[in-house]
């Protein structure tokens, strides 16, 4: 077999995993906990065809294990590998389908659509084993940009982090937590700066792919189709937040979506603005 039928027995072992666990456990999240393992083995695969020994090839390798041991770690800390740790959307979504519709929905699109897209964003890799070339300026240029990208999504997660730390330690408390939701450092120039720096980096891989073959490829599909996924999650999380929260309407209204961008004026109709005399 060659590289690319190795990585399809993986995504179909994986995917028949997923399904079967989700079905056995009435947990929805399989696919979030290998999120984060299975682009590296995919992407090992590719480097270990080459035999360790193509530059660029063990260059991406890498830089996707350092991207996938800092996501597990921080899915870990968040209790998602625990029992019960499964997405709270996922039960938001069950509450607005039937069960048969919630069913055919995780199989097609929680399980077998974001594997897909799972591999697609490695293929690149595989473009890279098939045009092998030498190192270039571009190739540098790509992985110090993936490197800031990583430790931009590290400094978002932990200031997420920090901020639900301290909102437990306020509920705990008796008192109410003021902000909400995190608004400062990284999520004051967006709400979501994770996801931005998250679908960047794969942009990127991609880009190593182009650097190797020395023009465009369709290997774009996979970045494309996680910014896609990335646009309906944002919209879904929203939303759900929109109703926990009335504030959150008004930082939407102040703050960029994904892309950092600087801030508009306050208006201050938040919590804290309603408490100043």
């Amino acid at each position: 077999m060659n590289a690319f039928q190795v990585c399809l027995w993986v995504f179909a072992g994986v995917c028949a995993a997923c399904w079967l666990l989700s079905v056995l456990a009435h947990e929805y999240s399989w696919v979030d906990r290998i999120w984060s393992v299975v682009p590296v083995v995919y992407t090992g695969v590719f480097a270990g065809y080459a035999g360790f020994a193509d530059p660029r090839l063990n260059l991406l390798f890498g830089l996707v294990f350092l991207w996938g041991v800092r996501l597990t770690f921080n899915y870990a800390r968040k209790g998602g590998y625990a029992p019960g740790g499964e997405d709270y959307r996922w039960a938001v979504l069950r509450g607005r389908m039937k069960p048969w519709q919630f069913q055919l929905f995780n199989l097609f699109f929680i399980t077998l659509y974001q594997n897909v897209i799972l591999l697609l964003i490695t293929l690149p890799a595989w473009t890279a084993l098939d045009h092998r070339s030498p190192l270039g300026p571009l190739d540098i240029v790509l992985a110090v940009a993936f490197l800031g990208c990583l430790a931009g999504e590290t400094i978002a997660d932990q200031q997420q982090w920090n901020f639900q730390q301290k909102k437990k330690r306020e509920t705990a408390a008796g008192r109410i937590p003021d902000p909400r939701f995190a608004q400062t450092g990284l999520f004051r120039f967006s709400r979501h700066p994770n996801f931005f720096f998250e679908q960047a980096q794969w942009w990127l891989v991609f880009l190593f792919g182009v650097s190797a073959a020395g023009a465009f490829s369709w290997t774009v599909a996979g970045a494309f189709l996680l910014t896609c996924l990335f646009i309906g999650s944002t919209v879904f999380t929203e939303s759900i937040t929109r109703s926990r929260y009335p504030e959150y309407a008004d930082y939407q209204r102040r703050v960029s979506p994904v892309v950092p961008w600087f801030p508009r004026r306050d208006s201050g109709t938040g919590p804290s603005a309603r408490a100043r005399p």
